[in-house]
């Protein structure tokens, strides 16, 4: 199993073999038609990530205790982010979400090239994935 670190290591090498911000927004265009897509049951409200300007809905499970998202979003640069959060943070423990950092968003210079409604966005998707790691957390304790 990859750890979060490991992961958030291979996205900033992979983002740094980009030239501008042109090329990596393609990137995450191409991450975000790649996301497995959520299951039409989760595109409800109860499922929508406040905060965000788009849409992006997104749902956990967890098996053999670790968590799987699936997610979607009506946005295709929103798809992207939420495509690369999912990377990061699907197949691991909660525990492992709850103690893991996000600087690799700071590193691939992702939120300095975001809108401040989009970055607000950001924040918001990652505050959902740790809600979900606490919920689970606290089943398999």
């Amino acid at each position: 199993m990859n750890t979060i670190e490991s992961i958030q290591n291979e996205i900033v090498e992979e983002f740094s073999l980009f030239e501008d911000w042109m090329q990596r927004y393609e990137y995450m265009i191409e991450l975000g038609k790649s996301l497995p897509l959520i299951d039409e049951k989760y595109k409800t409200e109860d499922h929508i990530i406040k905060g965000c300007q788009s849409k992006v809905w997104i749902h956990a499970d967890l098996e053999e205790d670790q968590l799987k998202f699936t997610a979607d979003s009506d946005a295709i640069i929103t798809k992207g982010i939420i495509a690369l959060l999912i990377r990061v943070f699907s197949n691991q423990h909660p525990k492992d979400i709850l103690e893991a950092n996000t600087d690799f968003i700071d590193k691939i210079g992702l939120k300095e090239h975001l809108s401040p409604t989009r970055a607000n966005g950001l924040v918001s998707m990652i505050k959902q994935i740790k809600m979900y790691a606490v919920a689970f957390q606290t089943q398999l304790n």
